[in-house]
């Protein structure tokens, strides 16, 4: 019997030797699929995943695809590609902020349209955004402190996003078609100028000008034209002159009926 007891508690004390190794290889191996300085947490019920000032130049591929909340803040991602977050249907927040973000790719947020309430696009190195970088979101975003410039189409742009109540301020003029409205907030400008329709007078402008280029061109022409027959007609009849007098008649009826 005791050799019996022996051998089963060796073979209890193996089987939970080899429980937690697998255990701990299995922790080893997922803490080993996600960049390094990014971690999975739970957080008021809330799946998280944070990558905060992990030194990122992309968005990472490898988020599980049940996070509710991502931090990505604090670090160097240049872009947004289109569909950077298309494996994320159950995403509630994205903090984007803090980074070198320039260019937000067309459907770069697709798939996201309805969970996400909150993305936080501030201070990053925005100068340019097209309205259709947040096709049908309708989470609040927070667009402050990029170099913007002042534009028709970032008037395009605030008039299609819901902005983060209070992050309209921080929406100042970096540039400006205008140079009185650099340093400006953006929504003070436009409460006195409507940049879409001073766009849109400068284009009327421009295409009257090419027209009438176009029509002084064509009547520059025809001048030229008559007045280049005019003179070889000239030129020919005083040609006609110093010819004998039978000859000059029927070379003046051919150059009449020419002529008509």
């Amino acid at each position: 019997m005791p050799v019996a007891e022996g051998v089963l508690l060796r073979s209890v004390t193996m089987w939970l030797l080899l429980q937690s190794l697998l255990l701990l290889a299995s922790c080893f191996c997922s803490a080993a699929a996600f960049p390094k300085g990014c971690y999975p947490s739970e957080e008021e019920g809330l799946k998280t995943f944070r990558c905060s000032n992990a030194r990122l130049t992309e968005v990472p591929r490898d988020i599980p695809n049940d996070t509710n909340k991502l931090f990505l803040d604090s670090n160097r991602i240049p872009f947004l590609p289109r569909d950077a977050f298309r494996d994320l249907p159950l995403l509630l927040e994205l903090d984007l902020s803090h980074n070198a973000i320039a260019s937000v790719e067309s459907g770069a947020f697709r798939g996201l349209a309805e969970h996400l309430h909150s993305l936080d696009l501030s201070s990053n190195r925005l100068v340019s955004l097209s309205k259709d970088a947040f096709n049908n979101l309708k989470a609040k975003v927070n667009l402050s402190n990029n170099p913007w410039l002042c534009d028709c189409r970032l008037q395009e742009l605030i008039r299609t996003v819901d902005l983060v109540a209070g992050s309209s301020g921080g929406i100042v003029c970096h540039s400006s078609t205008q140079e009185e409205h650099v340093g400006k907030a953006f929504l003070q400008v436009i409460a006195d100028t409507d940049f879409c329709n001073v766009y849109k007078k400068t284009t009327d402008i421009a295409m009257l000008v090419t027209m009438f280029g176009w029509f002084a061109m064509v009547i520059s022409y025809l001048v030229y034209y008559v007045r280049q027959n005019q003179e070889d007609a000239r030129r020919h009849l005083e040609y006609l002159k110093s010819l004998p007098s039978k000859q000059r008649r029927s070379e003046e009826s051919s150059t009449i009926s020419t002529v008509v």
